[in-house]
């Protein structure tokens, strides 16, 4: 999606969107359209009994003599109280209105000085994204541009970029939960993120032999029944000074999780491809990092594997040796991300020696119950 920051002025043509605050009185952009439609507004928000409560919408077809096609009315509520996240929801529910209409290219007149257009355009990003290349008919509704008009454009321009190369993360995230596990094995998980290197991260991944060599028996454990070889990833970014400590992000990567010899219920095992969600979160992280030049030292470090009931599977009651030294007894091969993250945080805390380390991690399904 194209999106651009401009001064405040009424549009003659295409989609317009008015923020309004509660009270229902129009400012700005919103007074002029107002005007020029001969008070065409005024009425419609009398006669829907719009007065700009918060996630209210109207949506009103503008006479011809205006020129433009509709104007959609958001209400904010006090907009002096609307904290960064509601920004960001006010513009994602913006682009949900405007992709469920079926618009491409819309302008959106933030009247309001004390909502940041920047954080508008953020959540709208966010929620102008979809994933269907495999999808055999492609139904298109996403947006192709928008204009945020702001009394702030330079400053909306320079923190927008910031928030640009994080919904950038959020977006590699997400395409990297919703791959096939056919397609998203961790071989090819981690050449996808030895491509961050383009963007100034140094990546690192490491190979069977190396994660034997050091120690790593609790993940290989749980790689041992499938075909896909495990990996770890090693993501860095030197942002900060170059002694001090960096921040570690650990990420569980199981790209599909049957549960091993210990087998999941069939329904809803499908979604058991998703169970590489921690690695996902780490790996946009990281390229947020980079992509906005944060002044900070990070480490993210992903541990890729897949867990299958092969006839070389581990077998509840085998006992295996993590990295520490410690020796573990698998009572259950569905307990895996354990495993995994047991070498990958061991393996961290003694290279890297980070100021603290966070793991992520998919919820197990006896948490979600």
């Amino acid at each position: 999606m194209k999106l651009k920051f401009s001064s405040q002025s009424l549009p003659k043509s295409g989609v317009l969107v008015v923020t309004v605050a509660s009270g229902a009185k129009l400012s700005g952009v919103g007074a002029d359209a107002d005007s020029a439609s001969g008070g065409h507004l005024g009425r419609a928000m009398k006669a829907a009994k719009f007065d700009g409560k918060k996630d209210q919408i109207l949506d009103v077809v503008t006479p011809a003599s205006l020129g433009l096609d509709r104007i959609i009315l958001a209400g904010v509520g006090d907009s002096a109280k609307l904290t960064s996240r509601e920004m960001e929801l006010l513009g994602g529910a913006i682009a949900g209105t405007l992709q469920g209409a079926k618009v491409k290219d819309a302008v959106i007149a933030v009247d309001q000085t004390d909502i940041d257009a920047a954080l508008v355009a953020s959540g709208a990003l966010l929620r102008n994204y979809g994933f269907t290349i495999y999808k055999s008919k492609k139904e298109n509704n996403l947006l192709e541009s928008l204009n945020l008009m702001t009394a702030d454009v330079s400053g909306a321009r320079k923190r927008y970029v910031a928030l640009d190369a994080v919904a950038q993360g959020v977006s590699l995230a997400r395409d990297l939960v919703n791959e096939p596990s056919n397609v998203l094995f961790p071989i090819e998980f981690a050449n996808r993120a030895k491509k961050l290197s383009a963007d100034g991260l140094a990546v690192e991944i490491l190979n069977v032999a190396q994660l034997k060599k050091l120690g790593m028996g609790a993940l290989l454990g749980v790689a041992q029944g499938s075909p896909h070889e495990a990996r770890v990833v090693v993501m860095r970014w030197q942002g900060g000074k170059k002694a001090e400590q960096p921040l570690a992000f650990v990420g569980k990567g199981v790209t599909f999780d049957t549960g091993g010899i210990s087998i999941k219920p069939a329904g809803g095992m499908e979604d058991m491809k998703g169970d590489m969600g921690g690695a996902a979160c780490v790996t946009g992280l990281m390229l947020a990092l980079a992509r906005r030049k944060a002044k900070v030292n990070a480490v993210g470090v992903i541990g890729l594997v897949e867990n299958m009931p092969d006839g070389n599977a581990q077998r509840p009651g085998d006992v295996v040796k993590s990295m520490s030294g410690q020796t573990i007894a698998v009572l259950n091969t569905d307990a895996e991300g354990r495993l995994v993250l047991a070498d990958l945080l061991w393996y961290v805390q003694g290279r890297f020696k980070p100021k603290f380390m966070i793991d992520l991690a998919t919820l197990t399904g006896a948490i979600l119950v």
